[in-house]
């Protein structure tokens, strides 16, 4: 079995070192999706005007709220 040593000194296996990656992973992934559901449901709670002023329609939000680094109006 191969082992590593972390900055303590202390013994690792390859194993575990995926399943801590694995887990560091998983957790950017519930973080990520959690910042999701709070813009859209921060735009939701948005009126038709006050969505129009930002530039997006209702039917954008979920679009936006999963991709926030591009612009929905091509701008």
């Amino acid at each position: 079995m191969i082992t590593t040593h972390d900055t303590l000194g202390k013994r690792q296996t390859i194993a575990s070192i995926k399943l801590v990656r694995f887990f560091e992973r998983f957790w950017v992934g519930v973080r990520e999706w959690r910042e999701r559901q709070r813009v859209r449901a921060t735009l939701s709670d948005l009126s038709d005007w006050e969505l129009m002023d930002i530039g997006i329609t209702r039917g954008e939000i979920d679009y936006v709220a999963s991709n926030r680094d591009i612009d929905p109006r091509g701008i």
